[in-house]
């Protein structure tokens, strides 16, 4: 029964172990089961923070008479998104096929053989606004199944052979992956190639421009989700030196600024939420997502660095330390992992509520601030705009209904810190509210994108004097490293999730081992420890092994006969963006970030042909391709690699963190000290370096030497920050 599902490391599985329904995970075995007892199959897709998946669970899953029929005429799978996106592109493919939409909880309807043949979202308990009731679309699906079986088998081989089409698509939009060395000459060599990849990123920068919202911040209307990919791609851009770096920056901060100032960011303790239902930013979706939060700390990160106006600067460093450190309080499991969400809903009084924790009434800032500073504060925020009226807010103490905590402008320096000084007291109370759950399964590639986000907002911490938060979030960067490492990795092999310690479920996906050398390398970076180099190094090679076939690369390296049978047995990798980057995306840069460091032609080379389909989405849906066009910048860009070596650390940290403010978001960075003071290290010895950039580099008898390489040409060396930073501006 659903007690199958008691041992799953999902939560969103675990929470319907005592549901009536005889829920069976994803597998062979309930496929079986439906081929022997001849009747469709019920794949339920959702997630442990998804508000109508709670609701959808509540009116039918969890009504005895609902889950007789179910049990009676189907086999039923309930299947975590965020645990099997493999399972979940797939029968979103068809969902969106059918429906022309698509979303969570997802409704699907298979053959024994796994091919779909009715599809949907949420469905009611009762009909509604024209929408059928459950009850009525799982009567009618059984009546086609049992009356009408060739309808049903012409339904599923029509959409089967649709969804195949799509692979193909993918396929033809990545064109064959090899190396330059593969066929005769390099069609993407020179520099017409270069000059028309800078028209294509220039392009981008004007169609962002176009649908950005430049009273508000974001790209489009409501809803309204974080830009993630996009804004890595206008940091990077303002960086350089195209005609649209200005432009670029301008948007990056308008958006940046807009939601750092608004309710999708937690303002008492730090942290994003999933999206916004209003263009305001102002009335969120209360779920909290570890995928979202990873890649806005890295974009904060960054835009401490950049951003024009020192208050963005400063808002942005904010920002930064509070998400890292919000991460580490809410999200870390035992033994270093980061969980992988935060409920959109709190149980309040026996039932669950939507931003229950998190909304608060003008009585019950009273109650905690006292009437006269309570008043200053609400002067302060927007509440108007994030009341929850029209979302099913919690009345109050005072029979109100409670808005979100957020300001949708720029505060003063007197209204700042009066924020300031009332948000302990504001936090405490929060935090004797109940609390919502937390998913506690760990992702791996998610967890990738932690240690690099945690490793560069600690560098940039430290880089402006906050010594001890640095040092903090950097070590629970290198625990989350371990933690993937002792966990997740198995000889070659990267499981994609675990929970209490212990790997389990699928292989990982592309994303998964390309996220966790972005990881890897991010760390190496900030450390100079080599062991962190090496084991990206060994990521990269093994996702090349395992995701390319010929010149065909897959985002999964096994692929159930069920998910090949539904759209195809000619699987090709997405190479468009989702919530989180596209693995052939993240595949594409840490490749450019290994040849890079190894000076492996090769790798670049394949780097290279990975991006060719930028040409083809960036101008025309930029929002899309954002991670992609980032990877395209650095390229543009050389990258630069830059190594520092040195006997004296402190010289040698100078020199980093010059090459960190002047060097841009692509500079590849390679350190090391001499642990006895200087000399070259012989070929063989136990010391040597394990980083071909480093090679030869060093440490000579210099306090610090920098090393500062394009595109394999290097320039002299130099040994003071005023010398580097001038090479650096030389671009």
């Amino acid at each position: 029964m659903a007690g199958r599902l008691r041992n799953e490391a999902s939560a969103y599985l675990r929470q319907h172990a005592g549901n009536p329904v005889d829920w069976w995970p994803f597998g062979d075995e309930p496929f079986a089961e439906a081929r022997r007892r001849n009747v469709p199959v019920f794949v339920s897709v959702g997630y442990a923070a998804c508000h109508w998946c709670h609701v959808m669970a509540h009116e039918s899953f969890e009504d005895p008479a609902t889950a007789d029929y179910l049990n009676e005429n189907f086999v039923s799978i309930k299947v975590d998104r965020e645990e099997r996106p493999d399972v979940d592109a797939v029968y979103m493919a068809a969902t969106q096929a059918m429906t022309g939409q698509g979303g969570w909880p997802m409704s699907v309807f298979t053959l024994p053989d796994g091919r779909t043949f009715y599809a949907g979202t949420y469905f009611p308990p009762r009909p509604v606004q024209g929408m059928p009731s459950f009850r009525d679309v799982l009567e009618a699906v059984s009546a086609a199944w049992r009356d009408r079986p060739e309808e049903v088998e012409q339904s599923a081989a029509q959409l089967a052979a649709h969804l195949a089409s799509g692979q193909q698509g993918n396929r033809r939009l990545l064109g064959p992956v090899r190396a330059a060395g593969d066929v005769p000459g390099n069609p993407d060599a020179g520099a017409d190639a270069a000059q028309e990849r800078a028209r294509t990123l220039s392009a981008a920068v004007d169609a962002l421009g176009a649908v950005e919202d430049q009273q508000f911040g974001g790209f489009g209307g409501a809803p309204k989700f974080p830009p993630s990919t996009v804004l890595r791609f206008l940091l990077a851009h303002a960086a350089g030196g195209a005609s649209t770096a200005g432009a670029a920056a301008s948007r990056a901060d308008r958006t940046l600024g807009a939601m750092a100032r608004s309710a999708l960011y937690d303002q008492l303790e730090g942290g994003f939420a999933r999206y916004t239902v209003d263009r305001r930013w102002a009335v969120p979706h209360f779920e909290k997502m570890l995928y979202d939060n990873v890649q806005l700390l890295a974009l904060y990160a960054q835009w401490a660095r950049t951003a024009r106006d020192p208050e963005d600067r400063r808002l942005a460093l904010r920002v930064t330390r509070e998400t890292a450190q919000w991460m580490i309080d809410r999200l870390q499991v035992p033994g270093g992992g980061f969980a992988s969400s935060l409920d959109a809903d709190t149980l309040m009084d026996g039932r669950r509520v939507e931003g229950g924790t998190y909304v608060w009434t003008e009585a019950e800032l009273a109650e905690v601030l006292g009437p006269e500073t309570a008043a200053a504060v609400v002067g302060l925020l927007d509440l108007d705009s994030g009341n929850m009226a029209a979302h099913g807010g919690k009345p109050g103490p005072d029979g109100g209904i409670g808005s979100t905590l957020h300001f949708g402008r720029r505060l003063s320096p007197d209204e700042e810190e009066l924020w300031l000084s009332c948000r302990p007291a504001l936090l405490a109370a929060r935090n004797r509210r109940p609390q919502p759950d937390r998913d506690d399964k760990v992702v791996a590639g998610w967890n990738g994108l932690a240690v690099a986000g945690l490793a560069r907002a600690a560098v940039v911490l430290a880089d402006a004097g906050e010594e001890a938060a640095a040092e903090r979030i950097l070590g629970a960067a290198r625990d989350a490293a371990a933690y993937l490492l002792r966990v997740h990795r198995t000889g070659p092999t990267l499981r994609r999730v675990s929970h209490d310690g212990s790997g389990q479920g699928i292989e990982g996906l592309l994303e998964d081992y390309a996220a966790v050398a972005e990881g890897f390398f991010a760390l190496y970076a900030a450390t100079g420890d080599e062991q962190w180099y090496t084991a990206a190094e060994s990521l990269v090679q093994a996702a090349e092994s395992r995701f390319l076939v010929g010149d065909t690369l897959q985002d999964t390296a096994i692929r159930p006969n069920q998910l090949a049978n539904a759209q195809g047995a000619q699987a090709a990798a997405d190479p468009l963006d989702g919530p989180t980057p596209s693995g052939a995306a993240l595949f594409a840069g840490v490749l450019l970030t290994y040849s890079a460091y190894s000076g492996s032609l090769h790798h670049r080379a394949l780097a290279e042909s990975l991006l060719a389909h930028v040409g083809v989405v960036a101008p025309k849906a930029p929002q899309a391709a954002g991670w992609a066009m980032s990877v395209l910048q650095f390229l543009l860009d050389g990258p630069r690699e830059l190594a520092v070596t040195g006997t004296d650390a402190s010289a040698v940290e100078e020199l980093l963190r010059t090459a960190r403010d002047a060097g841009g978001p692509g500079l590849v960075v390679a350190s090391r000290v001499a642990a006895d003071g200087g000399g070259e290290l012989p070929p063989g010895s136990a010391g040597r370096t394990r980083v071909p950039l480093l090679e030869g580099r060093g440490p000579g008898t210099e306090p610090a030497t920098a090393y500062l390489c394009r595109g394999m040409v290097c320039r002299r060396p130099v040994t003071t920050a005023a010398e580097l930073r001038e090479l650096l501006s030389e671009g």
